[in-house]
């Protein structure tokens, strides 16, 4: 099925991998991705049912072919059998227990080569079913992998928050060694060492309140990768964005490939399919019907001890439904509603397709200024600390004024890091409802 082979191909073409995945790897997102494609029980799913409607697709569901049939039948019957004649030249019989048997089979075929162009219409809608469940099949494979490209950077997030926190951590740790060290010498107080330790206890809590979300986000990257034997990994620490996208043409893409619009297509073209299927019933039905018939009739009474008969059978049948209470009137006006109805839907995901993309597109683009806005504070916050962790350990600033350089960095930490993931996302959404994310991951 060429949907299938697609699937094979995004599988075998995301990325390369040589061995398992083993605790303590570090999962680079190629290799997440083919985890998940291979594993996931809802692609397995829409896999096989787009298998069925490529079974149901065939000349004989269609009515192109004839139906042949062979029958066989044996019989036997014991009787007592009495006749009496009028007429002398004509023994009287009383046959008791006369047995007779009966044999006989045949070979017959039945072949419509008319049916008001019923059959063609048919085959188009078992075609446009094939196509529609191969779509879904497609949609589904977006869909995962834009969950699992989303949950796999919202862990790169975490685990970057994590390492924040850790650096956090240490410069507290920092603070306390000046705060003691200049306790001793004279230079320093009381209130500034009590401080830094509580603010030391409080950066330690949040890290591991960090390291609780982080292994619970890794546990639903398992279940989403159907694979609950990893445990332990690390993900890369980057965040990488593709070239930046360009809306317009991410709106004639998407008219054009976005899967839940060629789904809606192809119900309207099914819908007129069937109104044809139907409009053939109207018309009259033509069969060519042929066969071979061979019986042997075996008894005790009577005049012969068998009689025995064969031969060819054939002819033309025309047959047409002259009234049937209205229902096929009834049906294909239910049918037009029916593709009246697809029209509408047909129209109503290419409004919200297109709506969508509008609205992701402006949070893509504010999240792309947020980066390069946060990049610069990141590194004004950077200088802050390192000025401020300076004039701490000479003296000329206390533990409070320290602390609020610490908490402007760690705030600009996890704003770049949000900005990230808020860019990363809209992205792979905006990849999504354009149709690009398959040829995007193949590359």
């Amino acid at each position: 099925m060429k949907r299938l082979s697609l699937f094979i191909l995004i599988i075998g073409t995301t990325c390369l991998l040589q061995k398992p995945l083993m605790a303590q790897d570090t999962l680079s997102i190629e290799k997440v991705i083919r985890t998940g494609l291979e594993n996931n029980f809802a692609i397995r799913v829409a896999e096989n049912e787009a298998r069925i409607s490529a079974n149901n697709n065939s000349p004989g569901n269609a009515g192109f072919l004839p139906v042949i049939s062979a029958d066989g039948t044996f019989n036997e019957s014991v009787e007592d059998n009495k006749a009496e004649y009028s007429t002398n030249a004509i023994p009287d019989r009383n046959d008791q227990n006369a047995r007779t048997t009966i044999f006989s089979y045949g070979l017959n075929a039945n072949w419509t080569i008319f049916d008001g162009l019923t059959m063609f219409a048919t085959s188009d809608r078992l075609s446009l079913e094939e196509e529609i469940d191969e779509t879904e099949a497609r949609l589904q494979l977006e869909q995962v992998l834009a969950d699992i490209i989303s949950t796999y950077y919202q862990i790169v997030g975490q685990q970057n928050a994590y390492h924040v926190l850790e650096n956090t951590v240490e410069v507290s740790r920092e603070r306390i060694r000046i705060a003691e060290t200049r306790l001793d010498l004279g230079s320093g107080s009381e209130y500034d060492l009590i401080q830094s330790r509580a603010d030391f206890n409080a950066d330690r809590a949040a890290l591991i309140r960090s390291g609780t979300g982080l292994k619970q986000a890794k546990i639903l990257l398992t279940q989403v990768l159907a694979d609950t034997s990893l445990s332990g990994y690390d993900v890369s620490s980057n965040i990488v964005l593709g070239e930046k996208l360009r809306l317009e043409p991410l709106i004639e893409e998407a008219l054009q490939q976005n899967s839940e619009l060629q789904i809606a297509r192809l119900n309207q073209n099914a819908a007129e399919a069937e109104i044809r299927e139907i409009s053939g019933e109207f018309f009259p039905q033509i069969s060519l019907n042929g066969g071979y018939g061979y019986q042997r009739t075996e008894t005790s009474s009577g005049f012969a001890d068998f009689t025995e008969t064969s031969g060819f059978t054939y002819g033309v049948t025309a047959r047409i439904n002259l009234f049937d209470g209205m229902n096929k009137s009834r049906r294909r006006q239910n049918a037009k509603i029916a593709e009246k109805n697809q029209e509408l839907r047909l129209q109503d995901v290419r409004f919200q397709v297109t709506s969508q993309i509008r609205q992701i597109y402006a949070q893509y683009s504010d999240a792309l200024s947020l980066i390069e806005l946060e990049k610069e504070n990141l590194q004004y916050a950077q200088q802050s600390q390192e000025i401020a962790l300076e004039r701490f350990r000479l003296g000329t600033i206390n533990s409070v004024e320290l602390r609020e350089a610490q908490q402007s960095l760690l705030d600009a930490e996890n704003r770049l890091i949000a900005a990230q993931i808020e860019a990363k996302s809209a992205e792979t959404q905006l990849l999504r409802l354009s149709g690009r994310l398959l040829s995007a991951g193949e590359k």
